[in-house]
């Protein structure tokens, strides 16, 4: 992987940002595109903001690159362009927390903050046989104070990076390679039997439900779409002419709702499809919904909150998976 071995904090800090809630493999095409097209910070920082959400695209949790695009300004700005350097002023960058602003001193500078990752608290549960939740308050200082006290001081990145490595390729969350490691006659986890126990996790993920229906309202060839700007998910992404809270299940009965007419008022329209029903799972919420396609007979109100955009301008702009899912197919 090309962020091995980097000691360039910009692309660290790039490459440990889309690692965040993101699979390697999913990963490493977007970290080559992103380096690309915006090589260091200040190229960064100058970026159209539309521009670098495109490069995001399909890796989710947009707030990640909102953070980026942030920091960047603030060291292009207020930095003169040059990374921070030390442990403390990493950790003040937005959308930066412990564990990368260790993994960028320690990479970067050599400097000796242990990273804790999915894989080291793996690793340190199974060879310690420690059950104390790894999502806990407790749980979390009880294995920082352990990481720390085991740190390679002298060389705290290679340290780092290998039982990162270790509990990715060997200490494996499923099917762990326990016949050929090197520790296993050391493993409390392994001796006891607990390698598909441990590490403990108290908390459950609660998902709640989510029903969407996008209108996709063409008009003279073109598309209505919006920006989103709200707190919600998918903030500073394009959407179509959205209606939530609605049974995605009952397309043509809510052409005819209330609420669809208050928007489209006595505009003649056609219903040129409705879509199959769509699903994603995000870490919180479950999101179905369905598409419904619509050629209307004149403008919408100018005051409606969407705005006419080309079919070659779609494919400019940044779209939820969810949306980018329906446009595929």
């Amino acid at each position: 992987m090309p962020w091995k071995g980097e000691k360039d904090p910009y692309k660290i800090w790039i490459s440990e940002i889309i690692l965040q809630q993101t699979r390697v493999e999913q990963g490493l095409g977007y970290y080559h595109r992103f380096i690309k097209s915006f090589p260091d910070v200040i190229t960064l920082a100058k970026a159209d903001e539309q521009k670098v959400f495109k490069h995001w695209e399909g890796l989710g949790y947009y707030s990640r690159c909102r953070n980026l695009i942030a920091s960047a300004k603030f060291i292009s700005s207020q930095l003169g362009g040059d990374f921070p350097k030390t442990y403390a002023s990493i950790l003040s960058l937005k959308g930066v927390g412990t564990y990368t602003a260790s993994a960028i001193a320690s990479f970067a500078y050599n400097l000796p903050y242990a990273v804790i990752d999915g894989n080291v608290f793996r690793v340190l549960s199974r060879f310690f046989g420690i059950e104390i939740p790894i999502d806990t308050t407790d749980g979390k200082k009880s294995y920082a104070n352990l990481a720390n006290e085991l740190l390679d001081k002298t060389n705290p990145g290679t340290y780092n990076q290998a039982i990162m490595d270790f509990g990715a390729t060997v200490c494996k969350p499923a099917l762990p390679l326990c016949d050929t490691c090197p520790l296993y006659n050391k493993c409390l986890a392994f001796k006891s039997k607990k390698i598909n126990t441990l590490p403990v996790k108290q908390k459950a993920i609660k998902r709640r439900n989510r029903f969407l229906t996008y209108v996709i309202a063409e008009y003279n060839k073109s598309f209505y779409v919006r920006r989103r700007e709200n707190s919600d998910i998918w903030r500073g992404l394009y959407e179509f002419i959205l209606f939530e809270n609605h049974l995605a299940s009952n397309e043509k009965e809510f052409v005819r709702s209330k609420q669809f007419d208050e928007l489209f008022g006595t505009n003649k329209l056609e219903i040129a499809q409705i879509s199959k029903q769509y699903l994603q799972k995000l870490t919180h919420q479950t999101i179905h919904g369905s598409f419904v396609h619509i050629r209307l007979s004149k403008a919408l109100q100018k005051n409606s909150g969407y705005h006419l955009v080309s079919r070659e301008q779609l494919d400019l702009l940044p779209f939820p998976k969810f949306i980018n899912s329906y446009l595929r197919d």
